[in-house]
């Protein structure tokens, strides 16, 4: 599904000669999206995030949304399509469209390419990674603080550096908050899009006395609405759920595209675009904790907030040692913090988490 945003109206000429002055074009997007866009998600909240730049610039920009586009030949098809008829910039929103957006940015030195997530940059092509694992750390803490069972269990998409690193991060943040839990439980996908094996690893966790279940970048509201009928409560990435959960919605971390993508539409339209790698959490308003749940006491969400703002002065970092490794080895040092690097490439599970990294 595609189609053109352009807040311009069109000025009928009505048969009369009329001489005008040439208005300059628009600056052209291409946005292409992996999903449906949905009502939450990674799909609906990168849409968002498009739209958001459509309001700010108005009649300044083009902005062409593509969405449900697979991984393969259709978006090598698609975005190539983009760069030959001369778009301006292209935003990629799925990993599998790195290496033929990195081909096209070489390609097309004039094209500004901002890829949503990933490992690679150029002088003209960009990386935006969102900060879920503090998100991630917040609702961790506000599943230490309701679990019953002290049993936690994670449905995870896949074993990435990024997933890796936004598990461990809640898990820490459970940790913190209850010290008596049991070693939480991950059932691995192996897909970002699942709806039949997300409710279904939901539903396995829930009869292994799991009372708290996190779906870790979802393709769709399944987990929670499953938690919601099984009386467990549901924390979730990308978008609130708590219209699908409403009264089991235990917390999200919320993403908001918009201000980091408009600061790289700026950057291109002014001529000084970088090829940078960002790296945009909760002092980037980039992220959020959201729907936290009415059954946590005022005291419990104060102290979810008060770390959020710690997180946001700068002040609080959630990979601080001593942190161990779930295979008893010594991960980070006591009195040191993992730096951006080495939180985007992680490559171990924490103490307290009953998996292993599949190969």
């Amino acid at each position: 599904m595609r189609h053109w945003m352009r807040t311009a109206l069109a000025t009928a000429a009505l048969g009369i000669a009329l001489t005008v002055s040439a208005e300059a074009d628009p600056f052209k997007i291409g946005y292409l999206l992996p999903n449906p866009v949905g009502e939450l998600g990674w799909s609906y909240e990168l849409d968002r995030g498009g739209r958001a730049i459509a309001e700010k610039f108005g009649d300044q920009v083009e902005v062409q949304f593509v969405n449900s586009l697979g991984e393969g030949p259709d978006a090598t098809r698609v975005m190539n399509k983009m760069a030959a008829d001369g778009v301006d910039m292209l935003v990629l929103g799925s990993f599998g469209y790195q290496q033929d957006g990195m081909k096209l940015a070489k390609r097309y030195p004039k094209l500004s390419v901002v890829h949503i997530g990933g490992y690679m940059n150029a002088p003209n092509f960009s990386t935006l990674t969102p900060r879920h694992y503090e998100a991630a750390y917040l609702c961790g803490m506000a599943a230490g603080m309701v679990t019953k069972s002290e049993t936690l269990g994670v449905i995870a998409a896949f074993p990435l550096p990024e997933v890796l690193n936004v598990m461990n991060a809640y898990v820490l943040g459970a940790q913190s908050a209850n010290a008596n839990l049991k070693p939480v439980k991950v059932i691995w996908l192996n897909s970002w899009f699942d709806p039949a094996m997300e409710k279904a690893s939901t539903e396995s966790l829930a009869s292994q006395g799991t009372d708290v279940v996190f779906s870790l970048f979802p393709g769709t509201p399944g987990p929670m609405a499953a938690a919601e009928q099984l009386g467990i409560y549901g924390t979730v990435t990308h978008s609130d759920n708590s219209k699908f959960a409403p009264t089991k919605h235990l917390c999200a971390g919320q993403l908001n595209f918009g201000p980091v993508m408009i600061k790289k539409v700026e950057e291109a339209m002014a001529g000084n675009f970088k090829g940078d790698d960002v790296f945009a959490g909760i002092a980037d308003n980039a992220i959020a904790v959201a729907g936290l749940n009415k059954d946590l006491s005022d005291e419990q969400r104060a102290q979810i907030l008060a770390r959020q703002d710690e997180m946001r002065a700068g002040t609080f970092k959630p990979f601080t040692g001593p942190i161990t490794s779930n295979q008893d080895k010594e991960a980070v040092p006591a009195g040191t913090s993992l730096d951006d690097g080495a939180i985007k490439g992680m490559n171990f599970l924490v103490k307290g988490i009953d998996t292993t990294i599949p190969k």
